[in-house]
């Protein structure tokens, strides 16, 4: 699987309407991701536990999507043979009183994964660029800043050696129209649906413009956005289990060498 043709070129101005949200390459069927994803699960156990015992390097995941756009199934199916002691997950909400005070990055930072985890964000500070800007809270000036900010600031975190990757969950407006209706059908899954969501529906076109500024200010070499089609959430999930493997196949990691000759420790 190819996925560089998921990662958006570095300085190009970005439109989500040249990428096809039903796209499943090379895959013929749900089978067929479902058997490699199972392999790269088996892998990512093996390669965080080689992260854990090195201790040299960390991960963090950003996920971020419209509404409904499987960010929650993506870490579920994703991340669920990952031994949990070297895996945190921190979901980020409308920020609290206490958060407000600080600045944009504050919450973040402190979520950031040591070194030897896996860290995910469902939601990160682009929030900060993004339904504030849709919602005229802060200026295109301020967002600017912003940009910036965040820039040095991932640039920061790979300094120290922690990988960044970033996917935005690409769907289609009618498959977020189907998700909510689904679930608003659903008798166990209907409190997934609040009116927020249906509001924040309206303002689609905004979120498109929001987040092409974002691909097209914050695409960095050491911190890469991919776009994932996610209309298919079979495929969405073998992609991003993809990259994942390779990024930290590509890191090299070596487990410690011991520190006393094993060959001569004998228990009794």
């Amino acid at each position: 699987m190819k996925h560089s043709d998921y990662l958006v070129p570095l300085g190009k101005k970005v439109r989500l309407a040249d990428h096809d949200a039903d796209d499943t390459g090379e895959f013929k069927n749900r089978e067929q991701a479902d058997k490699l994803l199972e392999k790269h699960r088996e892998r990512l156990f093996e390669l965080q536990e080689l992260m854990y015992a090195e201790d040299k390097h960390a991960l963090l995941v950003i996920l971020q999507a419209m509404d409904a756009g499987g960010k929650d199934g993506a870490i579920r199916h994703i991340f669920t043979g990952v031994n949990p002691q070297g895996c945190q997950v921190t979901s980020f909400k409308e920020p609290t009183p206490l958060e407000s005070q600080h600045d944009f990055l504050w919450r973040e930072h402190f979520a950031v994964p040591p070194r030897r985890m896996i860290g995910v964000f469902n939601r990160s500070y682009y929030e900060s660029v993004l339904i504030v800007r849709v919602h005229g809270e802060i200026s295109d000036a301020n967002a600017e800043k912003r940009f910036d900010a965040i820039n040095n600031f991932e640039k920061l975190l790979v300094e120290n050696h922690t990988s960044v990757l970033k996917f935005f969950l690409h769907i289609s407006k009618d498959e977020q129209r189907d998700r909510l209706q689904a679930r608003l059908d659903h008798p166990k899954k209907y409190w997934k649906v609040s009116d927020t969501d249906l509001r924040e529906r309206k303002f689609w076109d905004e979120y498109v413009t929001a987040y092409e500024d974002v691909f097209t200010r914050c695409n960095t070499n050491q911190a890469p956005w991919y776009i994932i089609p996610a209309n298919k959430k079979w495929f969405r999930n073998a992609v991003i289990s993809q990259i994942l493997v390779d990024t930290l196949e590509g890191l090299k990691m070596k487990y410690p060498k011991a520190e006393f000759d094993r060959k001569k420790m004998k228990l009794t």
